[in-house]
């Protein structure tokens, strides 16, 4: 990991932080006492950070979450090398190498490129779990696995012929929604209506999580100007004078 001058390479340098942060005897004691289980949440906050800051368009900001990012992946490497598991330069290897394979167009004597997804096929097949979902990770957020699960079964043909299918399907949820007499039922009957809502969307071409978080954005602005305009607290007005004021943020913004 050393420049071509010699010097060691920022990565390097942040590798022999962590090194020292995780020391048994001299680092820090919150470093020392973390595992893969209690860093894997900050890994996930990161790269949502690394993604609200391209979306804000903030190169500032995006320098220094891509770094916070790097991090994760370097104290995540540092736990298993502890463990004799693999170190940095194994994962940077490996990932290297799987670049290279992805891409026998560029890399290799292919004319052209077979497939993201039938290399990846390809790959999974190797494994144990051969399954056409394998693979999509567990900790996606829920609508982005739901249209990556129903995104891998249509292409092994499990999925509706045209977009009038996931439409009704999403009536049938809602009237199995409203027919739902315990909680445990009504829980799982509204996992079904949003499953549905994400084939519809999937369907149309559009992206769930964003479109889900597009309408969480517009609905803060839309309720900040509300609360803006409001002449008195929220809690004081009625229900029609509500709605009269969400009529008019949504005509300013």
């Amino acid at each position: 990991m050393n420049g071509p001058s010699g010097e060691a390479s920022p990565l390097h340098e942040l590798v022999t932080i962590m090194e020292r942060l995780r020391d048994p005897e001299s680092g820090c004691p919150w470093d020392r006492e973390q595992t893969f289980e209690t860093i894997a949440p900050y890994t996930i906050e990161e790269a949502y950070e690394v993604a609200d800051a391209i979306g804000r368009g903030d190169m500032a900001d995006l320098q220094d979450e891509l770094g916070d990012l790097q991090l994760q992946v370097v104290y995540h490497s540092r736990i298993a090398e502890e463990r004799g598991a693999f170190a940095l330069d194994d994962v940077i290897r490996a990932v290297s190498a799987k670049m290279i394979r992805r891409h026998p167009h560029i890399f290799g004597g292919a004319a052209e490129s077979p497939g993201w997804e039938a290399i990846k096929a390809t790959e999974r097949g190797s494994k144990q779990d051969a399954s056409a979902l394998a693979g999509v990770a567990r900790a996606l957020p829920a609508l982005k696995r739901a249209e990556k699960i129903q995104a891998r079964a249509a292409r092994v043909g499990f999925d509706w012929p045209d977009i009038s299918g996931p439409r009704a399907k999403i009536d049938e949820e809602i009237a199995e929604v409203e027919a739902a007499v315990t909680d445990e039922e009504r829980e799982s009957e509204v996992g079904d209506l949003l499953f549905s809502v994400v084939n519809y969307a999937r369907h149309l071409g559009i992206d769930p999580e964003a479109a889900l978080r597009n309408a969480v954005e517009r609905f803060e602005r839309r309720f900040r100007k509300v609360e803006e305009i409001a002449d008195k607290p929220l809690k004081e007005i009625q229900i029609e004078d509500l709605e009269a004021l969400w009529q008019q943020a949504k005509r300013i913004i």
